[in-house]
């Protein structure tokens, strides 16, 4: 979707900011730009929309040279997102929204109707917020606005520069988790903008880490986390990569152990027998669907006598993630919660429990598997949980 070949600017004082830049984007991709204060980052993107012309080299957007194109037309068909957002004071929230697809011709129901919907995605309810003004609304509620109208005329393609810098940090990661979901259903081609590393890695399909006016890595977050490709990207990323990478490295079926487990309506001194055999110390509660239940614990039921029922006796399980959560969240809830491991659900169906030792070999196997080009599951060494 968006090509640069051999693209380099140089201003007149003999500054180049950037420097025989040739990489893709495809379709559908969210590319992160990240790098220190003047590398080239914001100057790629803003030539991308003509805001900045290129000293050499071409630019391509869906196949067709940015050169050839007029430069106010190709700005209506891109998204442009911006860390101060731009509203305009005077008009409403809906009419801001409306802005562009009202400048290239939309009817006025049609625009506004398109801004309510997009409000309506980016979480700010039209009824409630459409009729407001710039200046009533909080900065992240603005800067949600900003989204929205630069999505207004549905353009195949949106770039953000900085875009959630200007909020503080709670609000920040509630403005990543509304992008997020907001971009897994309509699939934008993104360029963004960011020089915080932690922010490439959780938004970014793929990473540019730049240097001085080049791309020093271009690979997924995983792999630039993992295998950094020179030391200035190992240390641009940081000693604490290992720790990054929990936030990209999902957890899998293939990482859990199986506990001990009794079945919701099962007897008390039939579970407590058996656990005995088994050597458990405590047991998942399963009900006939293998939905979870909770957690019980083998003093507990033996202590209940005969006529005790498992299900009478089980704990709410606090500490449980989703399959295909990031390690990062199973690590804050083993946290949250004092506990030695978390259960890992699909929907409300059990699939097993993850330990600290079994997210530090999903770990390693992560950063092996991005080494050798190949599947999580491919990767064969000895087991840290078994050693």
């Amino acid at each position: 979707m968006i090509r640069f070949d051999q693209v380099t600017k140089r201003y007149a004082d003999g500054t180049t900011a950037v420097d025989d830049l040739s990489f893709e984007v495809a379709e559908g991709e969210l590319v992160t730009l990240v790098g220190p204060s003047g590398c080239g980052k914001t100057t790629t993107m803003m030539m991308v929309n003509r805001l900045i012309e290129p000293t050499s080299g071409r630019i391509f957007v869906d196949g067709e040279d940015i050169a050839t194109i007029d430069p106010v037309r190709l700005r209506r068909r891109i998204g442009y997102v911006i860390q101060q957002v731009g509203l305009f004071p005077h008009r409403t929230i809906l009419d801001n929204t409306a802005t562009v697809p009202a400048l290239i011709g939309w009817k006025k129901p049609k625009a506004r109707a398109r801004a309510a919907e997009l409000l309506d995605l980016v979480g700010l309810d039209p009824k409630t917020y459409g009729g407001r003004y710039p200046e009533q609304l909080s900065g992240g509620q603005r800067q949600r606005v900003g989204v929205a109208r630069a999505l207004a005329a549905d353009p195949p393609v949106l770039l953000m520069d900085e875009p959630f810098g200007a909020v503080d940090p709670v609000v920040r990661e509630q403005l990543q988790d509304e992008f997020l979901r907001m971009q897994a259903a309509v699939r934008k081609t993104v360029l963004l903008v960011t020089h915080d590393i932690e922010e490439a890695v959780r938004l970014g399909d793929r990473i540019a880490v730049y240097g001085q006016g080049r791309i020093e890595q271009f690979d997924t977050p995983g792999a630039v986390l993992g295998k950094p490709a020179t030391p200035y990207v190992a240390e641009f990323v940081g000693a604490d990569r290992g720790l990054k990478r929990l936030s990209v490295t999902a957890v899998e079926a293939a990482d859990l152990e199986q506990p001990a487990v009794v079945g919701i309506d099962e007897s008390a001194a039939q579970a407590a027998a058996r656990l005995r055999q088994e050597g458990a110390r405590w047991a998942v509660v399963l009900d006939g669907q293998g939905d979870l239940h909770g957690w019980v614990g083998v003093d507990e039921v033996a202590l209940a006598g005969a006529g005790g029922r498992v299900g009478e006796l089980a704990h709410r399980m606090n500490a449980w993630v989703p399959v295909g959560a990031p390690l990062k969240q199973a690590f804050g809830v083993m946290l949250q919660h004092d506990a030695g491991w978390v259960a890992v659900l699909d929907g409300s169906r059990f699939l097993g429990v993850l330990t600290p030792a079994k997210l530090h070999e999903a770990l390693r196997r992560s950063v092996d598997a991005d080494a050798l080009g190949v599947g999580r599951d491919e990767v064969d060494f000895d087991s840290v949980a078994d050693a």
